[in-house]
C-alpha cells in the first residue's frame, strides 16, 4: 500500500505546488509591469502544466520513458473522452456557441506532428526542437489574436490568479511553495509510480498512460465539470483542447532536451492512434456546431472505459 499512498502524496504536491506556482508567477510578473495579456498567454499556459512538465523530466531522469509518454498520451485521450464525457453526464454542454476551428486545427496539426516524430523511434533534441518550434508559432498566432481582439478595449481581463492586492510575502511564500512542491511532488510520483509498475509485472508504460495520465488530467476534470454546471462550454471544450496542444508541443519539446525519450511500440500500433482517434472525436462539436448532450457523455465515458480496460489487459 505505501507506493500507492507516497503516489498519492505525490500527485496532491504536485497539484498545490502547481497551483501556488501560478499565483505566485503571475502576482509578481504583474507588479513588475508584464500586460496580463502576456501573462495569460505564457506564465499561467506554462505555470498549469508545470505538473505533467516535472513528471515527464523526472521520468527522463529515471531512465522510466514509459512515464514521460504515457503521461501526455494517456492525459491527452483522458482529456476528451474522461473530462468532457463525465460533465456532460451532468449538465449539456452548448458548444454550438463556441468558436474553437483554428485552436482545434492547432491540435491536430500537433497531434499529427508529434505521430510522425514518434515514429523516428525517440524523442531526442532534435524533435524536442521541431516541437518547441511549433509551440513558439501558436503562442505568436495566440498573442496577435488577442492583441488585436483586445486592441480597442481600455482594459484588459485578469489572468488566472492575478490578485491586485497580494502582498509581497505571500507573492515570495507561493513562488517558494511552488518551486520546492512541483520538484518533490514528481520525484514522490514517479519513483513510486516504477515500485508499482515492478510490483504487479505491468510497463512503466501502463502506468503512465492510467495512474499518471488520469491523476495530472484532474485539474482539468474540475475545472470542466464546473464549467459545464455554469454553462461555460466555451471554456470547458477550450481549456481541454488548449491543454493538449500544449502537453504534445511543450512538455515532451521540453523533456526531451533534458534526455532521449525512446519510444514503446505499443505506441505507434495503438495508443497514439487512440488519441488522434479521440481528437477527430470533437469534430460535431468544433465544425457541426452540436452541442455536448448527455447521451455524448455516456459514449466518451465508455470508450474511456474500454480504452483502459484494453491498455490494462
Amino acid at each position: 500500500m505505501m507506493p500507492w499512498l507516497m503516489s498519492l502524496l505525490g500527485l496532491v504536491i504536485l497539484l498545490l505546488a502547481g497551483d501556488a506556482l501560478v499565483k505566485g508567477a503571475v502576482n509578481l510578473s504583474l507588479r513588475l509591469g508584464v500586460p496580463a495579456l502576456i501573462v495569460s498567454l505564457t506564465i499561467v499556459a506554462f505555470g498549469t502544466s508545470a505538473p505533467e512538465l516535472l513528471i515527464s523530466i523526472q521520468a527522463v531522469l529515471d531512465d522510466a520513458p514509459g512515464i514521460a509518454l504515457g503521461n501526455v498520451v494517456g492525459s491527452n485521450t483522458a482529456n476528451i473522452l474522461l473530462v468532457l464525457g463525465i460533465p456532460a453526464l451532468l449538465a449539456t454542454m452548448h458548444t454550438s456557441e463556441c468558436e474553437t476551428r483554428k485552436t482545434y486545427n492547432f491540435m491536430i496539426a500537433a497531434s499529427l506532428l508529434f505521430i510522425a516524430l514518434a515514429f523516428r523511434g525517440v524523442f531526442d533534441w532534435l524533435a524536442g526542437l521541431v516541437l518547441l518550434g511549433g509551440l513558439a508559432y501558436v503562442l505568436f498566432d495566440a498573442f496577435r489574436d488577442a492583441h488585436a481582439h483586445r486592441k480597442a478595449e481600455a482594459d484588459e481581463e485578469e489572468p488566472e490568479g492575478a490578485d491586485p492586492n497580494m502582498p509581497g510575502w505571500q507573492i515570495a511564500v507561493f513562488l517558494l511553495l511552488g518551486l520546492i512542491g512541483l520538484p518533490l511532488g514528481a520525484t514522490l510520483l514517479v519513483e513510486n509510480a516504477t515500485i508499482i509498475a515492478q510490483t504487479y509485472g505491468v510497463s512503466d508504460t501502463v502506468i503512465g498512460l492510467t495512474l499518471v495520465a488520469v491523476g495530472t488530467s484532474l485539474p482539468e476534470l474540475a475545472t470542466t465539470v464546473m464549467a459545464a454546471l455554469r454553462r461555460q462550454a466555451d471554456v470547458a471544450l477550450g481549456n481541454v483542447i488548449g491543454s493538449n496542444m500544449f502537453n504534445l508541443l511543450a512538455i515532451i519539446g521540453i523533456a526531451s532536451l533534458v534526455g532521449p525519450i525512446g519510444v514503446d511500440p505499443a505506441f505507434l500500433t495503438f495508443d497514439l492512434w487512440v488519441m488522434l482517434g479521440a481528437s477527430l472525436l470533437l469534430i460535431p462539436f468544433v465544425f457541426l456546431k452540436m452541442d455536448i448532450t448527455r447521451l455524448w457523455g455516456i459514449a466518451l465515458s465508455a470508450l474511456y472505459a474500454v480504452y483502459i480496460f484494453l491498455v490494462l489487459i
